[in-house]
């Protein structure tokens, strides 16, 4: 991998890592505790529990999507960042500018 694709990889890190703690303060606000005391009907109390734990499961998929790609950046001077873990091949450079937090090329991804 050239040093222009790392920069650009970089760069792409970065600008994805903003996007996601811009959205995990987002969604910590949507999973706080609803309060029984709360003047709500049944139903509605049922629909923001749903709503609560739908939000909590994206909560923690980004909050685990952050962490791969904080590695990424620790990690993208690496000699071994851009290729597989399984197979040992360059992870083609388009896969890693859409998911940079990608460890597996998609043939091992998809195994």
């Amino acid at each position: 991998m050239i040093p222009d694709d790392k920069i650009d990889i970089e760069t792409q890190i970065k600008e994805k890592i903003l996007k996601l703690e811009q959205e995990i303060i987002s969604l910590k606000d949507l999973t706080q505790p609803i309060s029984p005391d709360c003047a709500i009907g049944r139903v509605s109390r049922m629909d923001a529990i749903n709503n609560k734990s739908i939000n909590e499961a994206a909560l923690r998929l980004k909050q685990t999507q952050l962490k791969a790609l904080e590695y990424a950046s620790n990690h993208i001077g690496d000699a071994n960042f851009g290729k597989c873990v399984k197979c040992g091949q360059e992870i083609p450079l388009g896969r890693i500018m859409l998911m940079p937090e990608s460890k597996k090329c998609v043939t091992c991804a998809s195994h």
